[in-house]
């Protein structure tokens, strides 16, 4: 899975806002969590430096932030990796409220949800919480680029990068006049995208902020470039990452923001991300209470 890959980027291009939790309280899912002793959570596979498999084991950011959730509680973690959908809706449906009609057994706790008023409103099954992290788009360039912060046309006729089907591509191939389309060369994810930076494939790579800083940092001898200034044309300001949970389990919802606050006034938030190489950025939704 990757950000860029969902329809409801486009949604995100306007302005977003923090969510308000209202409405009472279902049943006390938080009471059972404890009960059992595990808290099962559900992160998209295929989505580093997020969430991916490695030797058996899910590993990235947001495994690491889910077993950090789950220490927090008292219980121990069951981290369940799933494949993304067409839209972030059906991922709502299959991991938080209802299941998979395979078979997957819905999670307590689902990462990596976009914290955006429309979605919320929308999503009348689940509830928001927990805003972690700040993303938007970027750009890496070889250490051959005069300048990295040149605009993306002045590339033409040389490779580039994008993730398939993902809004670098659709911006890339469709803008500035499609003068960039035969230039482009796809990738499976956002990270593969910007590795291919490092590895001499592309001259220059448009992916997440994320994607790209933890491609770098598992490079360290590169010299690629990282933009500076932002993409031109593409007027996302960014967009805040959060957690779900079923509408019923709102008890759940408010102690992970609490664990949640709690990482990030004391550093283990941003620890977790440095780890991965990743600068962590304080999503909007969280700036006006510090």
């Amino acid at each position: 899975m990757s950000d860029t890959r969902r329809g409801f980027i486009a949604g995100l291009l306007g302005a977003a806002g923090t969510l308000a939790v209202s409405g009472p309280l279902g049943a006390a899912p938080l009471a059972r969590v404890k009960e059992l002793g595990v808290l099962r959570v559900g992160l998209y596979a295929d989505n580093r430096p997020w969430s991916w498999e490695a030797g058996g084991r899910p590993k990235g950011i947001d495994a690491d932030l889910a077993t950090a959730i789950a220490e927090g509680l008292g219980v121990r973690p069951e981290i369940a990796l799933f494949p993304a959908d067409e839209e972030i809706s059906d991922d709502l449906r299959n991991v938080v409220w209802r299941g998979g009609l395979l078979g997957f057994r819905r999670c307590d706790l689902m990462l990596h949800v976009p914290f955006d008023m429309q979605l919320a409103a929308r999503e009348d099954q689940v509830v928001m919480v927990a805003p972690y992290y700040r993303e938007d788009f970027t750009a890496v360039c070889s250490s051959q680029t005069r300048d990295c912060d040149m605009p993306p046309q002045r590339f033409v006729g040389s490779k580039v990068g994008a993730e398939l089907d993902s809004i670098p591509d659709f911006y890339l191939t469709g803008g500035f006049g499609g003068i960039l389309r035969g230039d482009v060369e796809h990738f499976p994810t956002g990270y593969d995208a910007a590795a291919a930076v490092h590895d001499g494939k592309v001259e220059m790579a448009v992916a997440t902020r994320a994607q790209i800083e933890a491609a770098m940092a598992g490079r360290p001898d590169s010299r690629a470039k990282l933009r500076k200034s932002p993409l031109p044309m593409l007027p996302s300001r960014g967009w805040d990452i959060g957690m779900a949970v079923r509408e019923d389990s709102r008890s759940l919802g408010f102690a992970v923001e609490d664990i949640v606050m709690q990482m990030t006034a004391d550093g283990r938030m941003a620890a977790i991300f440095e780890g991965h190489g990743v600068s962590w950025q304080q999503p909007e939704a969280t700036r006006s209470i510090g």
